[in-house]
């Protein structure tokens, strides 16, 4: 009986246990295609319209204050031309206004600042706040 047993499995097809594939397989499609790749870039590029539409609407209408540093501040502007401006600026107490064009500046008038009650200025207390809190760490760690 042990003589057959060999005979027997070499009857035996092999190929039977064999795992077949499924007829209906389809491979997905590449990650990397053409259709992918635009779309991304598409996207990117949408992104980065938006971020400079919006700078640009910021800058146009003013809506990012200017900071002033130092000594010389701007108190106000206004256009007067395409591309000339009447500017107010404070140095310590005066205010000189200066006619401003394109590759020269003209000071049109000096005055002494007004008192703070009659400039009716409005002021930004979280700036003012955090302009004090940053003089006084900067004091802090100078002493």
């Amino acid at each position: 009986m042990l003589n057959r047993f060999p005979a027997l499995l070499l009857m035996i097809s092999l190929p039977v246990f064999a795992d077949t594939g499924k007829p209906s397989y389809v491979p997905p499609p590449s990650v990397i295609s053409t259709e992918n790749m635009l779309q991304m870039m598409g996207g990117l590029l949408l992104v980065l319209v938006i971020i400079g539409g919006a700078a640009w609407l910021l800058k146009r209408f003013s809506l990012i204050p200017a900071t002033a540093a130092g000594v010389i501040k701007i108190v106000a502007a206004s256009g007067v031309g395409q591309r000339e401006r009447v500017v107010v600026v404070e140095i310590d107490s005066t205010w000189l206004v200066l006619g401003v064009a394109p590759g020269r500046v003209n000071k049109l008038h000096t005055m002494q600042k007004p008192s703070e009650n009659s400039v009716s200025a409005p002021t930004n207390s979280s700036t003012n706040a955090f302009a004090d809190q940053l003089n006084q760490s900067i004091h802090k760690e100078h002493v």
